[in-house]
């Protein structure tokens, strides 16, 4: 009886496996199969022999232990990433119950009985105890999916469960380049502390000196004044680095899901080591590594089985009911036997061709078109990602080297104005301006030294590093 039950589910699930789906093929990228070249991204090149982003665990890109230690606190216990993991155990329970529908419903029904007749009615030496015994095994209101329309709605489901993981993918990637970012941020902000202090401690003996040289009659008020306007934007600029450590360690803390242990936070960009150079690869290659476009191809996968399911609907929904039973008044033959009686039924239901069924069809087909909009976009979105990140690796290092400079000469510019100023050669506005400019280059040169830090986490992050 097993046999024969087994035979008919394999021939049954045979006869079910086409679906109405249309053949799915990859769509052509409509981007340019290389990067794009020219100045900007000439001194790229140098960094074609490192490994590719998607191959370097994050633990090995960043090699700073503090950042390390961060980024592992905020895979634990970020809420974000939380949310995403739930959203694949849903998705995935999701395609469990689309993957049992394909399955029949099985019912086992046993029943066992004993009768005990009078003395007076049974016969000389034939027992007055008799047993009875039966199974029933029933397979109830399976939907033989001949023309795929189970089969569709599995694949579609399956492809959302897949476009999930993906999401949690991205959604990791995004969590481990925020927590980098925001640590060099607070690094070159703490920097910027540093540097307003430090300015602020120049500028208020200049101050006093002036002041008392004022309060003489040696200098006039002018002079005083302009020295005050230094010693103002340095004591801002203080409070403004003061409010954005603030927020920094704020938005660090919002990433970890917990509050940054003070030891771990950087003190300055110079004690932090640099994360490594990733390869840029090629635009083919990107495609295959990047999460959100893979999340995106599933997508339309999931639209383009919909498509099946909508098409299934047009042709006829058998169903099947079977029922085998068996009996004996012995329970140990009752399973030795492998004989019962089979019961079938089978209905079959027309569709009907009104309009919400049209509709339907091209609703679904409406929707893969703009799932297939939405997966070209996001290749375009990319391609510029990982080709405006390139640009800048390919010319911050002559950005760096420039303003390096700029600052240099404008120290030894302020050391030399100091000095004519000391011997009367000049006024001390030719020393306030030379301050002030050397102050501002310095400032840019630790948000250019920043730039090109963060970058690297960018370019990383852009090619599917980070998973």
């Amino acid at each position: 009886m097993i046999l024969r039950l087994s035979t008919f589910l394999t021939m049954v699930l045979v006869i079910t496996s086409c679906t109405l789906a249309p053949e799915y093929t990859r769509p052509n990228a409509p981007v340019s199969s290389d990067w794009p070249t020219g100045p900007a991204y000439e001194k790229v090149k140098s960094a074609l022999d490192a490994p590719a982003a998607a191959n370097i665990p994050w633990r090995e890109f960043f090699a700073d232990e503090n950042l390390q230690k961060l980024i592992e606190t905020a895979l634990s216990n970020n809420r974000d990433l939380r949310v995403a993991a739930l959203n694949v155990e849903r998705a995935r329970a999701l395609y469990g119950i689309s993957r049992a529908e394909l399955l029949p419903t099985v019912n086992v029904i046993g029943a066992g009985s004993k009768q005990r007749e009078s003395a007076d009615i049974s016969e000389p030496g034939v027992p007055r105890t008799t047993e009875h015994y039966s199974v029933d095994l029933g397979i109830i209101s399976w939907e033989i999916d001949f023309f795929g329309r189970i089969r569709s709605l599995e694949d579609r489901a399956l492809n959302e469960y897949l476009a999930t993981e993906q999401g949690l993918r991205s959604a990791q990637i995004l969590l481990v380049s925020s927590v980098a970012s925001g640590y060099l941020s607070l690094a070159a902000d703490r920097e910027l502390l540093k540097l307003a202090q430090s300015t602020l401690e120049t500028q208020q003996a200049a101050y006093n000196l002036m002041k008392r040289r004022y309060d003489v009659g040696i200098t006039n008020e002018l002079d005083l004044r302009r020295v005050q306007t230094q010693v103002d934007t340095a004591r801002a600029d203080i409070a403004r680095y003061r409010e954005q450590m603030a927020r920094d360690e704020n938005a660090l803390n919002l990433l970890l899901g917990s509050s940054a242990p003070t030891d771990l936070l950087p003190a300055d960009l110079d004690g932090i080591i640099p994360p490594k150079e990733p390869a840029a690869g090629t635009p083919s290659e990107v495609l295959l590594s990047r999460p959100d476009i893979l999340q995106a191809e599933n997508l339309l996968k999931a639209a383009n089985a919909s498509i099946g399911a909508a098409r299934a609907v047009f042709f006829p929904s058998i169903s099947l009911t079977t029922a085998i039973g068996t009996a004996s008044d012995d329970l140990s033959r009752l399973f030795e036997s492998g004989t019962g009686a089979w019961s079938y039924s089978a209905r079959a239901v027309m569709p009907i061709f009104d309009a919400r069924t049209w509709s339907a069809l091209k609703a679904t087909k409406a929707e893969r078109e703009l799932v297939l909009a939405q997966y070209e976009k996001a290749i375009q979105t990319a391609f510029k990602e990982v080709a405006d990140a390139l640009a800048v690796r390919g010319t911050v290092e002559d950005y760096l080297s420039a303003q390096q400079s700029l600052v240099n000469a404008l120290s030894e510019t302020h050391r030399l104005s100091n000095a004519r100023y000391t011997k009367g050669i000049d006024s001390y506005l030719s020393v306030l301006d030379a301050q002030r400019t050397l102050y501002t280059a310095q400032q840019g040169l630790v948000a250019i030294r920043l730039t090109r830090l963060t970058n690297l986490v960018r370019l990383y992050a852009v090619l599917g590093g980070g998973a």
